[in-house]
């Protein structure tokens, strides 16, 4: 519970304040669009921040770099509570992701210091499954919170949520990374086991190809509030409902992964989730441009396209990680980058797209499915050869 909720730092941080946009922007006295940078700007600083958590953690341990992004993503929430203009909101938004990456980037090394490729893909799964909550939670509760008091306020409830996972992982948290195992290299050495990192055939191909299915997933996040509450005319209220939903279909589709993972491969589960969704992104760019179904048609649609995220991420994660040992957190951090780096670059080419149509976020949402599904398939054939040694996860 603990990790899911260290690791719900992005989903919070993101989701709770996207009804907020039209606010946000009217308080500014700017366009939407530039509202949805602020989005951007915090997506590239969650990709920065977890290469530079991955290895910190490796030599310092997991425990302590938790502390010191959690104490970080305290202080920028408040930054963000009183920002006083939207170029200020920006650059506390991207000191919020630095100290708010350590959650994402630390806690899927600590599932691998722990569990080897299947196990740890069940466990990936029910992370996702706890963090999962966030998306339902965080857009009703910033709705709501738009009824009663202005946005700042939601800024100042991810403080207090902040400090107490501050003080859960101060006196619960275990450390799974002992000095024994951790790194003793420095910088140069860090950036040299980055290097033989990306060389990894076992490794790169599969992170690159989450990567491109996370952007798919951002294009969404950043263009589902101009495209249901400006282009469907829905309320903020009912926009978090619509939200909310399409989080359920992904937690539950994560858990139906640990019930399908006990007769199915993770590489069989992940080729397979990955092809529905290159169909289904498709034929959600023509409903976008098509009369054809309205509302509901799109929305279904939409909302399996985020269900096999559920399938997608936990397997791929396990994929990715299983033959890293002592890397795991460099690993994480690579992972993060991919993740983020190309998520950003999907939310930045929505907020550039100005149609009055939801074709700004569904026809990207179908290019970055289609490239990481091109990029696994190229790989398979290839010899899965790691560069690195191995180090067993904990048998307890």
């Amino acid at each position: 519970m603990l990790l899911g909720s260290l690791a719900a730092f992005a989903s919070l941080s993101i989701d709770m304040y996207l009804p907020a946009f039209p606010q946000i922007g009217r308080d500014f006295g700017v366009p939407i669009g530039s509202v949805e940078l602020t989005l951007s700007v915090f997506l590239a600083g969650m990709a920065l921040g977890q290469l530079l958590h991955g290895p910190l953690s490796d030599r310092y341990g997991r425990r302590v770099l938790l502390q010191a992004g959690t104490m970080v993503f305290v202080a920028s929430a408040v930054g963000c509570a009183a920002a006083g203009s939207i170029y200020a909101l920006m650059a506390w938004r991207l000191l919020m992701a630095l100290g708010g990456s350590a959650g994402q980037a630390v806690s899927r090394a600590i599932v691998r210091d722990w569990f080897q490729e299947r196990d740890a893909a069940r466990y990936f799964s029910l992370l996702l499954g706890i963090t999962g909550v966030a998306p339902i939670l965080a857009p009703l509760i910033g709705g709501q919170i738009l009824e009663y008091a202005g946005w700042r306020t939601i800024f100042a409830l991810l403080a207090a949520f902040g400090a107490a996972c501050l003080g859960a992982t101060t006196w619960i948290l275990p450390e799974s990374h002992p000095r024994e195992r951790r790194s003793q290299t420095g910088l140069a050495e860090a950036l040299r086991l980055y290097g033989r990192l990306l060389a990894d055939t076992r490794f790169l191909p599969r992170v690159v190809a989450l990567g491109f299915a996370y952007g798919a997933m951002f294009c969404y996040i950043t263009g589902a509030s101009a495209v249901f509450i400006e282009g469907y005319g829905i309320s903020p209220q009912r926009f978090g409902l619509f939200f909310g939903i399409n989080a359920f279909g992904l937690i539950g589709s994560s858990q139906l992964n640990r019930i399908v993972l006990r007769r199915h491969t993770p590489r069989r589960i992940l080729t397979a989730a990955y092809t529905l969704l290159v169909l289904l992104s498709g034929l959600l760019a023509a409903l976008g441009n098509s009369p054809i179904g309205g509302l509901w048609l799109f929305a279904v649609t939409l909302f399996c396209c985020i269900a096999l995220l559920g399938f997608i991420y936990p397997n791929g994660a396990a994929l990715s990680l299983s033959h890293l040992g002592t890397a795991a957190g460099s690993a994480s951090g690579l992972f993060g980058l991919a993740q983020f780096g190309i998520g950003s670059a999907g939310g930045a080419m929505v907020s550039s797209l100005h149609l009055r149509s939801p074709l700004p976020m569904t026809l990207p949402m179908a290019a970055f499915s289609a490239t990481g599904y091109a990029i696994l398939w190229l790989a398979r054939g290839r010899a899965p050869a790691g560069v690195l040694d191995p180090a067993p996860a904990k048998a307890d």
